[in-house]
């Protein structure tokens, strides 16, 4: 089938890759000029390795990445609040969690696409998806060109996603109330001890920390702001958003101090953080939408780069049949592959709002209240209930066996 797939990040290359290894004819047009990122890095969870396995990616992912062990949690004084042991999921789960910048990520499925026969064209900005006489849809773009395939992907993005406005009839990115300073930190020292996610919690403000070694790592410094603050800040210089963090954070514990002194000024980026409402279709006619354009959750999920390859496992299975064209039989297949997909999207970017209200509160009393549900949660406990989330849809052996097991377990402890 003659596909077209607008937007050229996780979503959009790992969806190509994904359908030409099936016999599809993808083509990816990415709006900018050049590959760009929007993030630092990603954490790839279990979920997310079993696509990358799925599609002879996850060595060379894990090769260039970090392999956290452990999240560990603090308050901004630096006093623990428990954390998640992660190389027991990792085996519930029966994949490995990785954290890789994300240019890393986008380099490998840019390269592998194109040795898999997809043309990637960078420069090709989508303005419009109109249908012509037929019902059909067809792209235009802003260099006068247009595309006409059986099959248009929106892989474009949360924040204008043109693909997303004709499926929905506009695209309303909602602004949830703190802003991210995202950035890499690298030293000819080490910044942190050995390959884990350190976690800090204060009042109405935020510091994640991934290692990708002790002298590499990636971070968001986090806070809540109104809208009109974020825009200020986002118009501000650099610089002075460098200090403005570095000041912020000043009086957090190590590392954090020295993992901004180790971050250059001008690569620092502030993000207003938003997401969408989730949508009731994904598809109209022979449009499709995929990863953020489809579902766009807060970075609190860790789920925005698994959830999108996800999409491209799925979605290369509800097009089996290679020679599937526009028609009932494509529509049959959208909407099997929606069906699929909402509900646990749905959940993820519900978990990750309600997530990010417990963290970005600004009351004290209310965060120490926060604080001390933390620390009594039972770490086992929710190692298992992400296995069972984000597990969730997947052929997952190891984790049907283990819920097997447990099952089994309760039963007979039930008849005696």
């Amino acid at each position: 089938m003659d596909i077209a797939i607008l937007g050229g990040g996780v979503a959009g290359l790992a969806t190509a890759l994904a359908l030409a290894r099936r016999g599809h004819e993808p083509r990816v047009y990415e709006r900018r000029p050049a590959p760009a990122t929007m993030g630092a890095g990603v954490t790839l969870w279990p979920n997310a390795g079993f696509v990358l396995a799925d599609l002879e990616l996850l060595d060379e992912v894990l090769a260039l990445g970090g392999t956290p062990a452990a999240m560990h949690r603090y308050d901004a004084q630096g006093r623990s609040l428990g954390g998640l042991d992660i190389e027991p999921l990792d085996r519930l789960m029966g994949y490995p969690t990785c954290a890789i910048l994300r240019t890393d990520l986008q380099a490998v499925l840019l390269r592998r696409a194109r040795e898999a026969g997809v043309p990637v064209a960078f420069g090709r900005e989508a303005t419009a998806i109109a249908n012509d006489p037929d019902g059909r849809a067809v792209v235009h773009f802003a260099d006068g060109g247009h595309a006409r395939p059986d099959l248009i992907i929106g892989a474009d993005g949360r924040m204008s996603s043109v693909a997303r406005a004709h499926v929905a009839g506009g695209n309303a990115p909602v602004y949830q109330g703190f802003v991210n300073w995202i950035g890499v930190a690298e030293s000819s020292r080490d910044l942190v001890d050995g390959a884990a996610i350190h976690d800090y919690w204060g009042h109405g403000e935020r510091v994640g920390i991934v290692a990708l070694g002790r002298r590499k790592v990636y971070w968001a410094g986090a806070q809540a702001q109104t809208l009109e603050q974020a825009r200020a800040s986002a118009a501000a210089a650099q610089d002075g958003e460098w200090r403005k963090v570095r000041r912020l954070f000043e009086s957090w514990p190590d590392p954090i101090g020295a993992v901004i002194d180790a971050t250059p000024p001008r690569a620092l980026r502030l993000i207003a953080v938003h997401d969408l409402e989730p949508l009731a279709r994904w598809h109209r006619g022979n449009v499709l939408l995929v990863g953020d354009a489809a579902h766009a959750p807060l970075p609190t999920s860790g789920q925005g780069a698994c959830q999108a390859l996800e999409d491209a496992w799925h979605l290369a299975r509800c097009l089996e049949d290679p020679a599937m064209g526009p028609g009932a039989e494509l529509e049959q297949a959208l909407e099997r592959f929606g069906g699929l997909r909402r509900e646990k999207t749905e959940a993820i970017t519900r978990q990750a709002r309600y997530f990010a209200r417990e963290l970005f509160i600004t009351d004290p009393q209310a965060c120490r209240e926060r604080d001390a549900r933390v620390r009594a949660s039972d770490p086992l406990q929710g190692v298992h209930a992400l296995a069972q989330g984000w597990g969730r849809g997947l052929p997952l052996p190891a984790l049907a066996l283990a819920e097997a097991g447990a099952a089994t377990v309760a039963g007979s402890g039930a008849g005696r």
